[in-house]
């Protein structure tokens, strides 16, 4: 890795069934197998500033520069490597996904092409993948054109048409004619290997144009919007229809904080903001493929306590251990392994499964429509929201030592009840329908009676307190509130008040579990930009956005946090939330499309 310290400046490729982040200098840093939450075939992200493998690195002899970029609305990579004397070559990286034998072709594989253009580029390849949680490089075995790497869960084969020796070796040689490498399950490659990994590459440029075409995009910032839409859409894991947080685990949410969390799971909160933004640029496929996870999720908590998040196989132990073989993002650790908010309550949780699967009971496109059965099933969440909410939980920000009865987590118990009356009489079940708005009416007092502070005219986070918290722009958004309230002006003037640092906004500024927070969380940002909008400081929202998007990688995304001062990136990468909030920014500060018809 040439001691070259790692930021977060990736560029994500994949396919819903694989992914890998791929740094400026077209290195392959964190890759997960045989899914997202497994054990790191590339783990150097994880390993301090200069790990000795765990990475797959194409270094050029002499290089004096990169460029890197994406092929137009996909997520294939470009990178392109030019030496001091001219001498230059393009690696071209993506994860196979294509129509194949009347199915999607999605294979645990990671493909690669190297590309003379200038001069004579001499490279070494180093491929390095890890096991047991980086501990070792992976052994190897060969064959005549492939290498068998035997990583922790799974045994990946290399196919090329470069000498085997070049790789085995770390040879420096000439780069005279194009190379293909496919990086995939230990079987054989049925093809010729240049050809296969061609054609494959056309095949899945062509998949993801076409689903970019299928979207429904604001006249302004479009680009923001389809590679952030791209990226949710590599969060999903097709096979069950899960949305991970992030694609990481253990990024710290700032310097030495010991705030770093493993967020490659399903969390119910972060897949809803993010199948609900996605349904509103048309991407119906990723909303119905999550239903069927929810629906699942329903059907085994069988009226009883859902967890906050769950392991993309609907698995409900995702026990939390730290695991010491990396030396951590920066060498700053702990590296956590599983999460422990699966042992938590958050209430807001039963909201967040009601409002997308009420949509099946509306939307017309969708394969499967929501049925009367489906209705009923959905009942025994709400009976649990309307059961909770007024209880104590850990709230949205997950505290692990604070409890209190949280104002967002009763706002969403309030959202199932008064979804699941809208439903109701949408199915024509009106006596559901009396029963469910009389709960909403119930639940609605509660919280503005306990968590109204009357002095000064606002909401409080939770019922009896007085702090502020971010969620509490969500009143809006999910109706509770009039936009023009003048309780919701009162808490957002107070949020604006004493949360927002800089150009940006923080969750929460009280001491938690682990001290004062010190990076602004990029979502609340967001929130903020919108609240601006809502209370009519159009100008502002519009120049606080693009501030937001000048913060982007390279690749056009951004972690959880962001520090104040210096502006880096922090937390988790890349962040379903952050990626939420720059669509749904986009879509309400664009213009019209009537403004240039």
């Amino acid at each position: 890795m040439n001691g070259k310290r790692p930021n977060l400046d990736l560029a994500p490729i994949g396919n819903c069934a694989i992914s890998s982040l791929i740094d400026r200098q077209g290195r392959h840093v964190w890759s997960c197998a045989p899914r997202v939450d497994g054990d790191p075939v590339f783990s150097a992200l994880m390993d301090g500033d200069d790990p000795q493998h765990g990475f797959w690195s194409i270094e050029l002899e002499g290089q004096k520069h990169v460029e890197q970029a994406y092929v137009r609305n996909t997520p294939v990579l470009r990178t392109v490597l030019t030496a001091e004397d001219g001498a230059a070559l393009e690696i071209i990286d993506f994860a196979p996904r294509h129509a194949k034998h009347s199915r999607t072709y999605r294979p645990i594989a990671l493909a690669r092409i190297i590309r003379p253009l200038h001069g004579v580029p001499r490279i070494t390849i180093r491929l390095r993948p890890a096991r047991d949680w980086g501990a070792r490089r992976a052994p190897t075995t060969s064959g005549s054109n492939h290498v068998r790497y035997h990583c922790t869960d799974l045994t990946f084969r290399l196919t090329t048409d470069c000498p085997v020796s070049h790789v085995l070796d770390e040879r420096t040689f000439r780069v005279e004619r194009t190379l293909s490498f496919f990086f995939g399950p230990d079987e054989g490659y049925d093809q010729e290997v240049g050809a296969g990994v061609a054609a494959a590459r056309e095949r899945t440029e062509d998949y993801w144009r076409q689903w970019v075409r299928t979207l429904y995009l604001p006249l302004d910032w479009q680009e923001a919007v389809i590679r952030a839409a791209i990226t949710l859409k590599l969060c999903a894991h097709e096979e069950t229809g899960a949305i991970v947080a992030a694609l990481t685990t253990s990024v710290p949410e700032f310097p030495e904080s010991g705030r770093n969390w493993d967020y490659r799971f399903c969390w119910i909160r972060d897949a809803y903001y993010t199948v609900r933004v996605l349904t509103r640029l048309g991407a119906i496929d990723i909303l119905e493929n999550y239903l069927a996870y929810l629906r699942n999720l329903v059907d085994n908590a069988a009226g009883g306590h859902v967890q906050p998040v769950y392991g993309v196989g609907l698995e409900g132990a995702i026990t939390e251990r730290i695991v010491d073989t990396v030396e951590g993002y920066h060498g700053m650790k702990p590296v956590r392994v599983g999460n422990q908010a699966h042992e938590h309550l958050q209430h807001d949780v039963y909201g967040q499964i009601v409002l997308p699967l009420v949509q099946s009971f509306y939307d017309q496109r969708l394969l499967r429509p929501g049925s009367v059965e489906d209705f009923h099933a959905l009942e025994t969440v709400g009976e649990r929201a309307f059961a909770v909410h007024d209880q104590t939980d850990a709230g949205l920000w997950e505290f692990r030592t604070i409890a209190r009865v949280h104002t967002y987590s009763s706002m969403m118990c309030w959202a199932a009840c008064d979804r699941l009356a809208k439903a109701a009489d949408q199915l024509k079940l009106h006596e559901r329908a009396e029963v469910w708005r009389e709960r909403a009416g119930i639940i609605r007092e509660r919280i503005e009676r306990e968590a109204f502070v009357a002095e000064e005219g606002r909401f409080a986070a939770s019922f009896g307190g007085t702090e502020l918290d971010a969620s509490l722009l969500q009143m809006v958004e999910l109706g509770f509130l009039d936009p023009m309230d003048p309780r919701q002006v009162a808490t957002f003037d107070a949020i604006e008040r004493d949360l927002k640092k800089g150009p940006y906004l923080f969750r929460y500024v009280e001491p938690d579990d682990f001290g004062e927070p010190e990076t602004a969380f990029n979502f609340c940002t967001f929130w903020f930009i919108e609240a601006l909008h809502i209370n009519g400081r159009v100008d502002e929202a519009r120049e606080m956005f693009e501030q937001m998007l000048s913060r982007r990688t390279n690749a056009g995304l951004l972690s959880e946090d962001i520090s104040l001062g210096d502006d880096e990136l922090w937390g988790n990468y890349p962040q379903t939330y952050s990626l939420v909030g720059i669509i749904n920014c986009a879509v309400l500060l664009s213009r019209s499309w009537t403004d240039v018809r």
